[in-house]
C-alpha cells in the first residue's frame, strides 16, 4: 500500500466520526454512492484519484489517518482549527462518572 493510499475500513471510521452518510461524502469527493459504497465494501480496487479525493475531503473535516501495515491502520479526529474546549472542561470526557458530574452543576 502506498503512503497515500487509505483503507475501506479507514474510510467508513472517518465517514462515522462526522457522523456522515455515504451520501455526504460522496457528494462532498465528487464520486457516486454506488462507487464509494463499492470502494468500502471492498469489492473494487478504487483508482488513487478517487482515493485522494475521498482522503482530502475528510482530512479536510479534522480526520487523520494513522498506522501502517506493521503496526495496523486506524483514524483520529482533530478539533476543529479555533475551537478550544468548553468552559470547565479541561479535555476528553472520561466515562460515566464525567457525565453525571457535569449533569449536576
Amino acid at each position: 500500500m502506498n503512503a497515500s493510499a487509505i483503507t475501506p475500513a479507514q474510510i467508513r471510521a472517518g465517514r462515522g466520526l462526522l457522523k456522515w452518510t455515504q451520501g455526504a461524502l460522496a457528494h462532498r469527493a465528487a464520486v457516486s454512492v454506488v462507487t464509494l459504497n463499492m470502494i468500502e465494501s471492498d469489492q473494487v480496487a478504487p483508482r488513487a484519484k478517487t482515493l485522494d479525493a475521498i482522503r482530502s475531503v475528510l482530512e479536510g473535516e479534522g480526520i487523520r489517518f494513522i498506522g501502517d501495515e506493521a503496526e495496523g491502520f486506524g483514524v483520529m479526529m482533530r478539533p476543529k482549527s479555533g475551537s478550544s474546549p468548553a468552559p470547565g472542561r479541561s479535555g476528553p470526557r472520561q466515562g460515566k462518572a464525567s457525565r453525571s458530574m457535569r449533569a449536576a452543576e
